[in-house]
This record gives C-alpha cells, sequence and structure tokens, in this order.
C-alpha cells in the first residue's frame, strides 16, 4: 500500500513539473524569455458597493444656458477610462468604521494586523475629536505603498510636508453654517444616532476625505493580501470628469441625470432632494439630507448625483481649468489652489446646482453640513466592453 501511495505521488510530481507546473519553468534554465513566473492572481474584482463605469467619450460643461455669464463650464468633448464608483454617498455608518479604527486605536481582525498600523498613526484621541497624523512625500499620499502592505514614512526620511487632519466629522457645521437658524437637533443626533445610519456623511473635509479613501485601500488590499491576491488601484476622489461623466449615466448633452429637463416626473413628484422654492425644504419629502437610495438611480445605477449632498472631486478650482486640462482624462492639479471643486448640489440648494454641468467650489480645509463625498478606483487590464484584441 505504502509503495503504491509512493508511486502514486512520484507520478503527480512529474506530472506536475513537466505539465501546467513546469509549464514555462522548464525554460527557466535554458535561457529562454518567459517572463516572471508565480505572480499573484489577479480577478478584476467589483470592490462591494460600487459599480463599473465603462469608460468613453461625452461632452464635459453646461448644457444650459449659462445663468451667471461665468464662462467656467463651456462645453467640450474629453474621454474618460473605465473606474468603479460607489453607487452611494459614503454613509453616517461607513465613516463609523473608519473613525471607530482610529478613535480607539484597536486591532482591526479582518486586514492581517492592519489596525496596530494604523494606531500608530492615531493621536490625540477623546471623545470630542480625533486629530490624525501623517507625513507623507507625496501631497496625494498618505504614506508609501510598498507592494501590497502600507509602511509609514520613517522619521529619518525627508518630507515635504507634515499636516495635522481632523478626520472626525466637524458636526457644529450644522450650527455654523446657517445664521439663526435652530439645527441644534442635527448638530447633537445626525452622526450618532442610528436613524441616520445610511445618511450621507458630512462635516468632513477635502484632507479628512482623502484620508478616508487611503484607510479604505488599506483595509480593502491587506485583505486581499491574505489571500494572495494582487492590489486593487488605491480608492480616491472621483476627478471632475469622472464625476460628470458617471453622473450623466451615459445621457450625453442632458441638463440633470434623468432624461427629461424637468425636475418632477409623470406624477409630479420631485425627482432630487433640494430646496424647490425659497424657503420651501419639504416639498420633495426631506427637510434635510435624505438616505444615500432615495430617489431612482441613473442609468449607471448610481444614486443622488444630483441633490442630497454636493461631493467633493480630486481637483483644484480655477475658472479656466477647462481650457488649461487635456481632453483624455483631464485634471485641474495644483497645490497651490486652496479651492476644491464640488459638484451635484445639495439639499440646501436651488435646481441650478443639480444640473450635472454645473461647476462649484469650497475651500479644501473646510467641512460643511451639505457637503460629502464618493470614492472610485481604477479599473485595470480591461479595454472597453472586455475586447483585449480587435478584428475587422
Amino acid at each position: 500500500m505504502k509503495r503504491v501511495i509512493v508511486i502514486t505521488l512520484a507520478l503527480t510530481l512529474t506530472l506536475w513539473f513537466s505539465g501546467c507546473g513546469g509549464g514555462l519553468g522548464k525554460y527557466r534554465n535554458r535561457g529562454e524569455l518567459v517572463g516572471i513566473l508565480d505572480r499573484p492572481d489577479w480577478d478584476d474584482p467589483t470592490p462591494y458597493g460600487t459599480v463599473l463605469v465603462l469608460g468613453g467619450q461625452f461632452h464635459m460643461g453646461n448644457n444650459e444656458q449659462d445663468v451667471p455669464s461665468s464662462l467656467i463650464a463651456m462645453a467640450r468633448q474629453v474621454t474618460v477610462s473605465s473606474f468603479y464608483m460607489d453607487d452611494t454617498e459614503i454613509t453616517n455608518n461607513e465613516y463609523r468604521q473608519f473613525i471607530q479604527l482610529l478613535h480607539h486605536g484597536a486591532g482591526d481582525p479582518d486586514a492581517s494586523g492592519l489596525g496596530s498600523k494604523m494606531s500608530e498613526l492615531a493621536q490625540n484621541s477623546q471623545d470630542s475629536i480625533v486629530i490624525y497624523k501623517y507625513k507623507t512625500t507625496y501631497p496625494e499620499f498618505m504614506g508609501r505603498f510598498q507592494g501590497y502592505i502600507y509602511k509609514p514614512i520613517k522619521e529619518d526620511e525627508k518630507e515635504l510636508g507634515t499636516k495635522e487632519i481632523n478626520c472626525y466629522p466637524d458636526t457644529t457645521s450644522w450650527e455654523r453654517d446657517f445664521s439663526y437658524a435652530f439645527h441644534d437637533p442635527m448638530v447633537e443626533n445626525y452622526f450618532w444616532h442610528p436613524a441616520y445610519d445610511e445618511y450621507p456623511v458630512v462635516g468632513v473635509n477635502w484632507y479628512a476625505a482623502k484620508v478616508f479613501c487611503n484607510w479604505r485601500t488599506i483595509h480593502y488590499n491587506a485583505y486581499r493580501r491574505s489571500r494572495d491576491r494582487a492590489p486593487i488601484p488605491r480608492f480616491r476622489l472621483p476627478t471632475e470628469a469622472e464625476w460628470e461623466y458617471a453622473a450623466r449615466g451615459g445621457l450625453d448633452h442632458k441638463l440633470y441625470p434623468w432624461i427629461q429637463p424637468y425636475l418632477r416626473n409623470e406624477k409630479g413628484c420631485f425627482l432630487a432632494n433640494f430646496k424647490p422654492n425659497r424657503g420651501n425644504y419639504v416639498d420633495d419629502y426631506f427637510e434635510y439630507t435624505c438616505n444615500v437610495d432615495a430617489y431612482f438611480p441613473n442609468e449607471y445605477g448610481i444614486y443622488n448625483v444630483a441633490g442630497n449632498v454636493s461631493e467633493w472631486c480630486e481637483d483644484g478650482f480655477h475658472e479656466t481649468a477647462y481650457q488649461l486640462t487635456h481632453d483624455h482624462n483631464p485634471i485641474y492639479k495644483n497645490d497651490k489652489e486652496a479651492r476644491k471643486v464640488i459638484r451635484g448640489g445639495s439639499w440646501k440648494d436651488i435646481a441650478y446646482f443639480l444640473s450635472v454641468g454645473t461647476r462649484s467650489y469650497e475651500f479644501a480645509d473646510t467641512a460643511k453640513s451639505f457637503i460629502g463625498f464618493r470614492c472610485v478606483t481604477s479599473q485595470l487590464g480591461r479595454s472597453l466592453y472586455g475586447r483585449t484584441t480587435v478584428t475587422y
């Protein structure tokens, strides 16, 4: 019996090294060009809560009269690569997962020791505020990514800047943003109470949103590493072009994310959460923000790109950005520009800001009760519609 087992094992190993296991490996020592073997598996995952937005071309900019005659969003044709985008804005409960890790400094059992690495960077944890300190050699990165694992930058390495970022949502923004308005219940309950778990997180500035994206990258890729999978590209804020392309849902030259140029459907119901008229916040059924999957999604399956909360984009804001940027994956990068693009309009905005072509901005270090965000990550290794070859 033992002899049969030994013979079986020997035959198995022989077949392995001469067949698929050996494969190109048998040419390793023969001077042949076979590439690097035993690379991690790549499975092109769709992260939970995201949808694939296939790249393409569209006309970016205003599709209506330039009401303020600002000339800051003149239509032009651009091309955008494929990417995955959150189908909803980041919710209070999703953001709380991130805050809990920083606040308690506890290990993260689901991310292969990631929590202990992140907690090294958490400072001054208190009941009311969390200051997140990090050092960076690149303005857009929270540290240095080496392989799959996040590596904090060493003290003796040259640093180009140090930032202290309050990643805790500024709940006082509900009170500060509006003069002589009683918004105390929102200050006291919005981020805390389970009733608002599925509502968009607000009071998060541009820097904190980027830290969240980096944490999400570490969290996701640490798990993939534990399964011997190649990492996905980092999560990040969408570029202004990506945001508008996704918001249009494939409907080029349209005013809103839906087909008709009206704010109501055939039943007379509003299609987004905004301020229909002066002093009227309730005709759309929501007084403040709404749950992130309220109203119908656009053709890509993305919710609330018009109304609810405005959303941070990666780009700096400049009035002439459309004339400066390229027509392939355009982005306006300027580290000295304190203004950052916000898109989509919010619960307190009039209909003009709901247009997918309308541009606006806020200062990067400012948190507002009407600005949230969602994440994107680039798709790799695929052409349009999954094609790898072209035939004629």
